[in-house]
C-alpha cells in the first residue's frame, strides 16, 4: 500500500487592524498604519479618497515621495456645479507632490440620476451596495482605484494601497490589484490592511 503525500499548503501570515467604530477619528491612526505597510511592502502607488481635501493633505504630507493620487468628489456632488475641495488643502496636496483627480464616480455616474428620478437601483449601485457589506470604506477604496486607473494615474500592473472612509476622514486601507472600469471584474481586493469591524 502506497502512502499518499499531503499537499503542501502555502500561506503567509499578515497583520490586519480593526477599528471599533467607523469614522474620521481613525484617520491619523489609519495613515500611520498604511505608511508602515506601504514601506514594508514597497508599494509604489497610493490612492486616497478626500472630499474637502483635509484627509488628502494629511496623506500627501505623510506619504511624500510615493505616487499618491487624491481622488475627490466630482463637481456637483453636494451642490450643482460646485466642488467641495478647499483651496488651502488643494495647495497643500500639490505642494507635497501628490496628484488630484476629480471625475465621475465609477460606481454611480448617471445611474444616481436614474435612482433619484425613477426610484430604482441600477447595476453599478447594486455593486456598490454589495461592496458595503464590508463597510463604506471598502466600496470607496474600490471606486477610487477604478477612477485613478481610468485616469492613467496609477499602473494596473502593480498593486496599490487604497485609502477610504465612512462619511469623512479615513478608516479603511486595502491592497488592491487595479483594473480599468471597463474591466471591473479583473480588479482584486488582495489584502485588508485596516477597516472598522462595527459599521
Amino acid at each position: 500500500m502506497t502512502k499518499r503525500r499531503k499537499a503542501k499548503i502555502e500561506s503567509t501570515e499578515k497583520k490586519s487592524h480593526y477599528f471599533e467604530k467607523p469614522g474620521k477619528q481613525n484617520t491619523d491612526a489609519l495613515l500611520k498604519i498604511a505608511k508602515e505597510y506601504i514601506n514594508g511592502e514597497k508599494i509604489e502607488n497610493v490612492v486616497v479618497a478626500s472630499s474637502t481635501g483635509e484627509t488628502g493633505a494629511k496623506a500627501a504630507k505623510i506619504l511624500k515621495g510615493i505616487n499618491t493620487v487624491i481622488v475627490t468628489h466630482h463637481h456637483g456632488f453636494q451642490q450643482p456645479g460646485e466642488t467641495e475641495l478647499k483651496e488651502e488643502f488643494e495647495s497643500e496636496i500639490l505642494s507635497n507632490g501628490a496628484k488630484i483627480f476629480t471625475g465621475t464616480h465609477a460606481l454611480s455616474s448617471a445611474e444616481r440620476a436614474i435612482k433619484k428620478t425613477f426610484g430604482t437601483a441600477e447595476p453599478l449601485e447594486l455593486i456598490a451596495y454589495a461592496l458595503r457589506l464590508m463597510g463604506e470604506g471598502t466600496k470607496v477604496c474600490v471606486e477610487i482605484t477604478l477612477m485613478a486607473a481610468d485616469a492613467g494615474l496609477i499602473s494596473i500592473d502593480q498593486d496599490v494601497v487604497a485609502i477610504g472612509g465612512t462619511g469623512s476622514g479615513a478608516d479603511t486601507a486595502l491592497r488592491i490589484r487595479p483594473a480599468n472600469a471597463a474591466r471591473f471584474f479583473d480588479l482584486r481586493i488582495r489584502e485588508v490592511i485596516a477597516k472598522p469591524n462595527n459599521f
